[in-house]
């Protein structure tokens, strides 16, 4: 299930973010923006979602399949410095903004290998509706929902 971004109310207070593109550990944004900002990292699979080939990135939508990523726990005292750093990356301006390029909702994330194969609410950068509405009619569907750039870490 998909909840748009309330707004920040208490209920969503610093949840965890999911992330599947150039966020992920080895990736040249995960050094950027979330070194020293975490308090932990683990694998985690979003279910209902396709993962698209973006320029550069890719792009999850709602949809049948599943998207591979990590689970990410912002530090102690950084969360609010962290979602706003990932907002401005992600290009969301706000719930429903036209100008997204993606917007934050909430899911449940599964955590695979967890003692009981459970499941969290995280934030994820779905792409916005125009990107969205592109990518079904004419974009590039990444096989299995994994995202990977082939740049080796001296790229």
């Amino acid at each position: 299930m998909t909840t748009p971004d309330p707004g920040g109310g208490p209920a969503d207070a610093e949840l965890p973010f999911f992330v599947y593109g150039t966020l992920l550990p080895g990736e040249p944004n995960h050094d950027l923006f979330l070194r020293g900002r975490t308090a932990g990292e683990r694998p985690a699979v979003l279910p209902r979602a396709l993962l698209y080939d973006g320029p550069g990135y890719p792009y999850a939508i709602g949809g049948h399949g599943r998207v591979h990523g990590t689970l990410l726990v912002a530090a102690p005292g950084v969360y609010g410095e962290l979602l706003g750093l990932l907002d401005h990356l992600e290009e969301f301006l706000g719930p429903g903004h036209p100008r997204n390029l993606y917007e934050r909702v909430v899911r449940e994330v599964e955590l695979p290998g967890a003692g009981d194969g459970g499941s969290v609410r995280a934030w994820v950068y779905l792409a916005a509706t125009a990107v969205t509405r592109s990518l079904r009619t004419g974009g590039v569907l990444i096989p299995e929902g994994r995202w990977i750039t082939g740049r080796t870490p001296d790229d």
